[in-house]
């Protein structure tokens, strides 16, 4: 084995001990990601020393959880960040038309992946958090995303076994394919206690072309979930975002066309 190799197993091998973290993040001790990788406890041992040295992983007592340098890195993505401090405006002002808690989120393979989320001082329990992911299935956000991403994508999602969060969520591909139809023809995605109990959704595609590139929706308690004074907000947002989203993009091809 070369050495290239071996420092590549090695990354391969931290990069497996962070994965554990995958998707809720918390605490873990060094036997449950020993169990969780697969690898010998001394490789863990030895790996878990260096990603702590870096910052990538923080040790409190005789449990280890993700430190705050991957915080620092992953909100330095240009595409994300980019997205996010376009969408702030539009998500302040959804936030002051509802009160209520506000998310955005992208795509990653079959998950929604949230890169923003705003809300009051009672925040909802909820499952979703700023660097999160859930699947597509069981949030309005991933509903939305899914429909204007493309017939490969739904049919490769459908084929898969549909994961269940809640009683609600929902497990039957054809049931699902339906809804995602009615969002095309809508364009916005409803989600009623999918992903979290007592809690609805209401969300809309972001777009920057002919597929979503993100989606962004308003989240609300069962007791306050009144679907059409939210939704022409939420469409509001939407639709702003997606109008400067495509007007920064042309503007950059026309500068381009011009040099």
């Amino acid at each position: 084995m070369t050495r290239n190799s071996a420092n590549g197993n090695m990354l391969e091998k931290a990069v497996a001990i962070l994965d554990c973290f995958r998707p809720a993040g918390g605490a873990f001790r060094l036997t449950e990601l020993t169990a969780r990788t697969g690898l010998a406890k001394a490789t863990v041992f030895r790996l878990c020393a260096d990603l702590v040295r870096l910052g990538l992983l923080e040790r409190e007592a005789e449990t280890y959880r993700l430190g705050g340098a991957l915080f620092e890195l992953g909100s330095l993505v240009p595409r994300r960040l980019d997205l996010r401090e376009t969408a702030l405006p539009f998500l302040q002002d959804l936030f002051e038309a509802t009160h209520e808690t506000v998310h955005l989120g992208v795509r990653d393979g079959h998950d929604v992946v949230y890169i923003e989320r705003i809300h009051g001082h009672q925040a909802l329990a909820l499952p979703s958090r700023i660097g999160g992911r859930l699947p597509l299935t069981c949030t309005g956000v991933g509903k939305a995303l899914l429909a204007f991403s493309g017939t490969e994508l739904t049919d490769n999602v459908l084929a898969r076994p549909l994961a269940r969060l809640t009683p609600h969520s929902v497990t039957d591909p054809a049931r699902l394919r339906t809804a995602i139809e009615q969002v095309q023809v809508s364009g916005l995605a409803y989600e009623e206690q999918e992903a979290a109990l007592g809690v609805s959704c209401i969300a809309a595609p972001v777009f920057d072309g002919p597929t979503a590139v993100a989606a962004l929706s308003v989240a609300v308690p069962r007791a306050r979930y009144h679907p059409a004074q939210l939704a022409p907000a939420v469409r509001t947002a939407a639709l702003g975002l997606s109008r400067v989203l495509r007007t920064g993009r042309d503007a950059q091809g026309g500068a381009r066309a011009s040099t």
